[in-house]
């Protein structure tokens, strides 16, 4: 069992890219998921393919069992076990609590945490197969303070895949399977650049930082390689973040 396998859901672009070539750099076999944007799924194989890497992608919507579960099927057909799962697709919710309509919550919760529930239960026996597997989820500054443009709903998915990681550390633990989340601040990634769309708001954010910058992919990236692999065989339960000093004041 020399061969590394890591599944990533929504690694199409963004943080979801950036994880797929570095664990591809570090030779795992990459297989990832898109919703909508083959073209940009497309592109990130590419990607994969020109650093030496291999890899492939499906199609799947998380918030949707039926999906997941075909998501499931086919990726057990082409490889044998998987050592690490993340858990990155999310969408963006800003705004306050009178303007969120029930269909928004739902749309939300249903991608950012319900999303996280049904991939790693319905993936779980792959992880189990591996000589070694950990979880990796992607949650949020937002899930940790109140004090970030996110709407409540958006802070209330992440914080719940916070209190999801936590719990899952201590039933999976056991089986000597690791469970962890990273919670990164602004990262620069199209959905963020969004939001940050003048000179003025860059700046502002970047003040809310110590290190007075905005975090890359990479810098995301980066930590989650080393929760997922052994070199952090004794870290499990923890949230670890990526937020350039920002809780700290």
């Amino acid at each position: 069992m020399d061969d590394k396998y890591i599944f990533i859901t929504g690694g199409d672009r963004g943080i979801g890219r950036s994880i797929a070539l570095r664990f591809a750099h570090g030779g795992f076999k990459v297989v990832y998921s898109y919703h909508r944007n083959l073209d940009a799924a497309r592109e990130t194989l590419r990607m994969i393919h020109d650093i030496g890497g291999e890899g492939f992608y499906i199609r799947m919507d998380v918030s949707d069992l039926d999906s997941v579960a075909r998501g499931y099927k086919e990726v057990s057909k082409k490889v044998p076990y998987l050592n690490v799962l993340v858990n990155n697709a999310g969408v963006l919710s800003v705004g306050r609590i009178d303007d969120i309509s029930i269909e928004e919550w739902n749309r939300v919760i249903g991608v950012n945490l319900t999303g996280v529930f049904l991939v790693t239960k319905t993936f779980l026996p792959l992880l189990r197969r591996a000589p070694w597997a950990s979880i990796i989820n992607i949650a949020s500054i937002a899930g940790q303070t109140g004090n970030v443009v996110a709407s409540t709903l958006y802070s209330a998915s992440k914080a719940g895949v916070i209190g999801f990681t936590r719990r899952l550390a201590v039933e999976l633990g056991p089986e000597g399977i690791r469970v962890n989340a990273v919670a990164p601040s602004f990262v620069e990634t199209d959905m963020v650049r969004e939001y940050i769309d003048t000179p003025e708001k860059r700046e502002r954010i970047k003040n809310l930082h110590p290190l007075r910058d905005i975090a890359k992919p990479e810098d995301v990236a980066e930590a989650v390689y080393f929760l997922a692999t052994p070199t952090s065989r004794f870290i499990t339960g923890q949230v670890i973040g990526i937020n350039g000093g920002r809780l700290t004041c």
